[in-house]
């Protein structure tokens, strides 16, 4: 597990963390358990419920993509379910 967390972290360092930087945000690890990865938003975006949406698929994608052992990533975010799902429902509107 701590390899895998290695390389979760070397992932946000090296293709997520420089993007997030440029609006004066992070990302860290909360957890990894059974395939789970959770990271939190942090700074500028944390609490764009547009923004968390957005991010989210993109970490997924980048960090499944290189470490198998990863099935699914959630941003954990201190905005509630609904108003995520707001966004997702407007996002995704051509």
């Amino acid at each position: 597990m701590r390899e895998i967390l290695s390389q979760v972290e070397n992932i946000l360092d090296n293709r997520v963390r420089p993007s997030l930087a440029e609006h004066n945000g992070d990302v860290r690890i909360i957890s990894l358990h059974e395939g789970l990865l959770k990271l939190q938003m942090l700074g500028q975006c944390s609490n764009c419920p547009s923004a968390v949406y957005e991010n989210e698929e993109f970490f997924a994608e980048v960090i499944k993509r290189d470490i198998p052992e990863i099935t699914e990533v959630i941003l954990v975010t201190g905005v509630s379910d609904s108003l995520i799902e707001a966004a997702r429902a407007m996002m995704s509107k051509p």
